[in-house]
């Protein structure tokens, strides 16, 4: 039976997560819009697209989408669905509601119906209902309103997808494991192609090359709410698992280089990387930005460099970000490079011409990815100004 889905994702991701749903077996009517992507598919599309989506934050069940007018329209709408045949009331659950040019007054409220109206279905269906847990709840709803429709969500992926579950430290500003595989896909990058970040903190953008190279699924080490749900299949499920696992490479080195000026974050990156069992995949070395040359001929290089919001020094970045600029330039001729920036002033700051400037988002902090196409004796910049 035909389902349908929503795969939210970081903003400016929508293509490249379209990208890889239509790559996934049996995801049909893939349809990008801001914020994620529509598809259709049955529920062993769901397990899949769990188990093995890069770029998507969550995978949400549409269980309901219906015109209303007010708050009893909605309270009617939700309490009308069968969640009694979805999953037991012995689960606690949470609501979360999101909404565009919405004409109720007050979306707390609202919520609140939509928890009234699943509990109140449950108490009249079972004798009991299911508690709410804002924290770690068994179970997420979310809703969304426009100015006419009210649509309803079952998550089946409990945690989001981004939480791996492979990342054991944390640095001073980690970008999320989805935004590094997007980063990864915007660049081109295919496994062979060395690969190299000069700024790898805790080594997300590593972990995350190091599992597409050797194909490993990335929710292969975590749960899933999908497994909670009355119609869950244990068996096509474990089929489904293990079709990956057999799919899975030999951790070899993969042409995956990090460093880092840092010995502690250099520490993380190594012990995220040991953790998840690919520490023979990638080459690490303690070094400056400054000071490193290319590892290969050609390749690509993606950084998340340093900027003020998460620094505070912009004195100093002011003096690095055209050095970096010099460094590209003259050591890396023949790469493309990817820096992502929260920082207005690097793409002036370096000094180079970037090809393209990608609007993304890391978590609430909106950035821009640029690429630099490095050939030697050109790209430097003579005092233009730059666009952001």
């Amino acid at each position: 039976m035909t389902e349908h889905f929503f795969a939210p994702c970081p903003r400016g991701l929508e293509a490249v997560l379209a990208a890889e749903l239509e790559h996934l077996d049996g995801a049909t009517a893939i349809r990008p819009s801001p914020g994620g992507v529509a598809f259709q598919g049955d529920w062993q599309t769901c397990y899949r697209a769990n188990l093995e989506s890069r770029i998507a934050s969550r995978i949400l069940w549409r269980v309901a989408s219906h015109p209303y007018r007010n708050e009893v329209d909605i309270y009617d709408l939700t309490r009308a669905l069968p969640w009694q045949d979805w999953f037991d009331p012995r689960l606690t659950v949470k609501v979360n509601l999101a909404a565009i040019k919405c004409p109720l007054r007050s979306l707390d409220f609202v919520t609140l119906r939509i928890k009234d109206a699943i509990c109140d279905k449950f108490r009249a269906a079972c004798g009991r209902r299911p508690d709410i847990d804002t924290a770690t709840p068994d179970m997420r709803i979310h809703g969304f309103l426009d100015a006419r429709e009210f649509t309803l969500y079952l998550d089946t992926s409990g945690e989001a997808l981004f939480k791996r579950g492979l990342r054991h430290t944390r640095g001073e500003a980690p970008l999320r494991e989805n935004l590094a595989a997007g980063i990864l896909a915007l660049a081109g990058w295919q496994p062979g192609t060395p690969l190299l970040d000069p700024m790898c903190g805790s080594g997300t953008i590593l972990l995350e090359a190091a599992q597409i190279a050797c194909q490993i699924a990335p929710g292969s080490g975590r749960r899933f709410a999908f497994e909670e749900l009355k119609l869950f299949d244990a068996g096509t499920w474990k089929k489904i698992r293990q079709t990956a696992t057999d799919r899975q490479l030999e951790r070899t080195f993969q042409s995956v280089y990090g460093s880092d000026l840092y010995g502690n974050a250099l520490a993380n990156a190594r012990h995220n990387l040991a953790a998840a069992g690919l520490a023979e995949c990638v080459s690490l070395k303690q070094a400056n930005v400054l000071d490193i040359s290319a590892p290969a001929q050609t390749g690509i290089l993606v950084s998340n460099p340093p900027y003020g919001v998460r620094i505070g020094d912009q004195q100093m970045l002011a003096g690095l970000y055209p050095q970096l600029g010099d460094i590209l330039k003259q050591r890396f001729s023949g790469w493309r490079a990817f820096l992502l920036t929260a920082d207005t002033q690097l793409a002036k700051s370096v000094r180079l011409t970037p090809s393209r400037r990608i609007p993304l988002f890391n978590g609430a902090l909106e950035c821009r990815l640029l690429e630099y196409k490095l050939v030697a004796g050109s790209m430097r910049k003579k005092d233009q100004p730059v666009s952001n």
